[in-house]
C-alpha cells in the first residue's frame, strides 16, 4: 500500500526589503531576527519558530553552522 502522507515544502514569504533574486541579505536578516526573537521571548517560546523556518529555507547549512560557531565564540558579525 502506498504511503499517502505528503510533505509540504515552503520557503520564506516575499519580503519587500529584498526585491532582487540574490537572497543572501534576506537569509542573514532572517537568521538575526530569529536570534533576536529568542533573546526577547526566551528559548521555550514557539513565537520565534517562523523565523527559524524562514532562515532554514533560505540559508545554506554551512553558513548557519559558521554563524552558530561565531555566536558561541562571540565573533558573530551581525547585530544580535
Amino acid at each position: 500500500m502506498a504511503d499517502e502522507s505528503q510533505i509540504e515544502l515552503k520557503t520564506a514569504p516575499a519580503d519587500f526589503r529584498f526585491p532582487t533574486t540574490n537572497q543572501t541579505r534576506h537569509c542573514f536578516t532572517r537568521y538575526i531576527e530569529f536570534h533576536r526573537c529568542l533573546a526577547a521571548k526566551g528559548e521555550e517560546s514557539n513565537e520565534c519558530e517562523r523565523f527559524a523556518k524562514y532562515y532554514r529555507s533560505l540559508c545554506p547549512g554551512e553558513w548557519v553552522e559558521k554563524w552558530n560557531e561565531q555566536r558561541e565564540n562571540g565573533t558573530f558579525p551581525g547585530p544580535l
